[in-house]
């Protein structure tokens, strides 16, 4: 029998103890589940952020840490942890912020807030163009933001990609590293941001990088708060320059009542609902993995230590 700790806020015992139980058992893995396991004694340890679990170095047979979240900028740069990291890619995770993204640039796309909220006995008859006629740009080509694109190419969009590293993917118009930033952002009318939080993708959406959108474009970040410059994002849409930002996640959480974001007419704030890890389709992604690992297979989603991501 294998241990596996759960390292994670005590209440996420309650929503993940049955379920992976279940997947570890359908996928043939014979493992004690725990929160309270001796640490020289824990084979893997399947993981979300939290004050406790700071010092990986007890966990000395510890064979992987089994990220529960997407992102891994809470954890990668930890130099206790000397073990594999995975991070997680959990379809339930991924359909919710495709349909969270597609959802939200229609919206902009069909100007559907022009009629939903203002009911004001003015007849405004002015269709909106097709797809293949609208610009959208994906800030980030990880898993996320490859299905998001694919989507949105499905649907016809001119879709435009950005990532740290060189990218191809069928439909959409790639671009990587500094020089490719601006053609990817040059006059794109909707944006949408899914890169990871990292020193060099802080404030990426900064003055300039707004000034190089169509005027009057649409921002949408279900990703991190910090890649926007909130304080340039508030001058932008004072200016006209983006015409509205949908804004799901931020730098503090929950974001301050007093935030200005919350009173600026052109700001939607959602909080950080775009996706969620469901705790059932997850687990079977956790069990998979140590499955593999017990098998001498290669683990998946497995983190570049040296990239950070």
């Amino acid at each position: 029998m294998i241990n596996v700790q759960l390292a994670a806020p005590a209440e996420y015992w309650a929503e993940y103890e049955a379920p992976l139980t279940k997947a570890l058992k359908a996928a043939g893995v014979d493992a004690d589940l725990s929160m309270d396991h001796a640490p020289e004694d824990v084979d893997y340890i399947v993981y979300a952020p939290h004050p406790e679990m700071q010092d990986f170095t007890p966990f000395k047979r510890c064979k992987a840490v089994l990220s529960l979240w997407a992102g891994v900028e809470k954890i990668v740069g930890n130099q206790t942890l000397t073990m594999p990291l995975t991070r997680m890619v959990d379809p339930g995770l991924k359909k919710g912020m495709v349909e969270f993204v597609t959802g939200h640039v229609l919206r902009y796309h069909l100007g559907m807030d022009q009629h939903i909220l203002v009911q004001d006995g003015v007849w405004r008859h002015k269709a909106p163009p097709l797809a293949q006629d609208r610009k959208v740009t994906i800030l980030g080509l990880g898993e996320l933001g490859r299905s998001c694109a694919e989507m949105l190419v499905q649907l016809g969009f001119q879709v435009r990609g950005w990532g740290r590293s060189p990218r191809e993917l069928a439909g959409v118009a790639c671009f990587s590293g500094a020089d490719g930033m601006k053609a990817a952002l040059d006059g794109a009318e909707i944006i949408v941001l899914l890169l990871p939080d990292t020193p060099e993708t802080e404030n990426i959406l900064d003055s300039e990088a707004m000034s190089w959108l169509a005027h009057g474009a649409s921002i949408l970040n279900p990703g991190r708060g910090p890649l926007i410059d909130d304080d340039a994002l508030l001058t932008a849409l004072d200016s006209g320059q983006v015409a509205h930002a949908t804004l799901d996640v931020f730098r503090v959480e929950p974001l301050p009542a007093d935030h200005p974001f919350w009173a600026h007419p052109n700001v939607t704030v959602t909080p950080h609902i775009a996706s969620e890890t469901r705790a059932d389709t997850a687990s079977k992604v956790v069990a998979e993995n140590i499955r593999r690992a017990e098998a001498g297979e290669p683990l998946l989603y497995l983190v570049d230590r040296a990239a950070g991501y």
